[in-house]
């Protein structure tokens, strides 16, 4: 899930869009901005008009929201055969909605708290099924999960003072504190998004302002830990210095593939999490942030050649990635994040994903290699500052023996034609975000995908969406 609350997996249904959450979350959201406004007497910055009510950068008190609504529709494309986990070949459409209240308060200058409540309605084309890159990162998929309001984050953050000089930094629903010390340590614990603090990327981490598909906005190889909802309960340790910083996150992970519930006995499941940023000026006045990742996840995974081998060996009817029982294995991999200021309203980002495949996809979703290049451009140009376009083009891969499991007629929790003829799944997307009016956006988004799940028997398919995203 990305900053603003986004989800991953579950197992897919395709429900009927309901607004009330939006509208419930939303309204006392905007009430409760007023009223803090108002109690706390603190001056209110001077924000750009992109929010439909100001935020005070002085009171100990934060509270905002946002409501992101997605359409989506594919026409019919070709396909030599289907399966139970394949994209549709008719025609379809569906509508996401995710709503969010975030809540924050400084009990002291270097202690702050954090609750974050959020509502998803509505789905995914194709039940978000078929694709390793699917096209909405909003998207819910669980059926039993209902859209019930839940709290999606749950922390607390503490600042360690390293040093007397301090720097600014921007105040939103995760950073309360303007002025923090250069150098320093920070501390999180809670529920949160573990890709709420790793792999963030500028240009292409929001998908309710840039790009909507998952493995764009998160590397799709990072299968970090995370419940259907895409949150888990972790530890964050970071360590900051000028020009650097490492963080280390410790998190529960589920007790199934895709599952709501996480295990809680660390000698059973965890992931381990590292991540060294760089921000470097390889050229003079623009810069350069680098990010390097690894993770190792301990889990009840399947291994693919072992659901091969039962197969083949007469012990189940196709391959079976859970028939077995129950154990911890290990899976490992790295990532490398890169953005770059170009011009003043050009950046540029890549990345590249690898993880060592042969254990199954668990929490995230089912890439086993990913590289992506894209861009972003600002509308200062054609006098709409606050309009933005990207594009960007991303291939998928997954190992061998992954390979092998579909070609059986294995499924995963994404996917399984019955067969496969393995190909690179290839995606383009481009995007248009512009803002209507305070606290108002609209955007428009294509991606067109080439060999969907990663199989050169189906598609091209071509998904265009409209985005409307409120801030409050």
């Amino acid at each position: 899930m990305n900053n603003d609350g986004n989800f991953v997996p579950g197992k897919r249904v395709r429900r009927a869009h309901k607004w009330p959450i939006g509208t419930l979350l939303l309204c006392l959201a905007s009430a409760a901005v007023a009223q803090t406004s108002e109690s706390t007497g603190a001056p209110l910055a001077d924000d750009p008009p992109v929010t439909m009510f100001p935020h005070s950068q002085s009171a100990r008190g934060w509270i905002s929201g946002q409501d992101n609504i997605i359409v989506q529709w594919h026409p019919s494309f070709d396909a030599k055969y289907s399966g139970a986990n394949s994209f549709r070949t008719k025609a379809e459409h569906a509508t996401s909605n995710i709503a969010t209240l975030f809540t924050g308060y400084e009990l002291t200058n270097t202690t702050e708290i954090f609750m974050h409540f959020e509502g998803a309605a509505g789905g995914g084309v194709s039940d978000a099924l078929g694709l390793g890159g699917f096209t909405d990162l909003d998207v819910v998929r669980n059926p039993t999960l209902g859209p019930t309001p839940y709290i999606a984050r749950g922390m607390i953050r503490q600042i360690v003072p390293l040093s007397d000089q301090t720097t600014e930094q921007e105040r939103n629903p995760w950073y309360l504190n303007t002025r923090v010390p250069v150098r320093r340590l920070e501390f999180r614990f809670g529920k949160f998004g573990i890709n709420d603090f790793f792999d963030v990327n500028d240009v292409g981490t929001d998908s309710h302002a840039q790009f909507l598909n998952w493995t764009v906005d998160n590397n799709g190889a990072y299968d970090y830990a995370a419940d259907t909802r895409g949150y888990t309960v972790a530890f964050l340790a970071e360590y900051h210095e000028r020009g650097w910083a490492f963080r280390f996150g410790e998190a529960l992970m589920p007790k199934v593939a895709n599952g709501i519930d996480l295990v809680w006995n660390l000698r059973q499941a965890r992931a381990e999490n590292y991540e060294l940023e760089l921000h470097l000026h390889p050229f003079r006045n623009r810069g350069t942030t680098l990010r390097l990742l690894s993770f190792v996840n301990h889990a009840n995974m399947g291994v693919y050649r072992d659901a091969i081998n039962n197969y083949l060996a007469g012990k189940t009817p196709v391959p079976e990635i859970t028939a077995h029982p129950l154990r911890t294995t290990v899976k490992y991999g790295f990532d490398i994040n890169l953005q770059q200021e170009v011009t003043h309203s050009m950046r540029v980002f890549s990345r590249f994903g690898w993880n060592e495949g042969q254990h199954e996809s668990y929490a995230y979703t089912e890439v086993d290699q990913t590289v992506q290049v894209g861009a972003d451009y600002g509308g200062e140009r054609w006098k709409r500052r606050f309009d933005k376009a990207g594009a960007v083009l991303v291939s998928n891969a997954i190992k061998t023996d992954h390979q092998l499991y579909l070609k059986l007629g294995g499924k995963g929790f994404l996917l399984g034609d019955g067969n496969l003829n393995y190909g690179r799944e290839n995606i383009v997307e481009a995007y248009y975000n512009a803002h209507v009016l305070r606290g108002y956006f609209m955007g428009f988004d294509i991606q067109h995908i080439n060999n969907p799940g990663y199989n050169r028997d189906r598609g091209p398919v071509l998904v265009p969406s409209v985005r409307f995203h409120l801030e409050f």
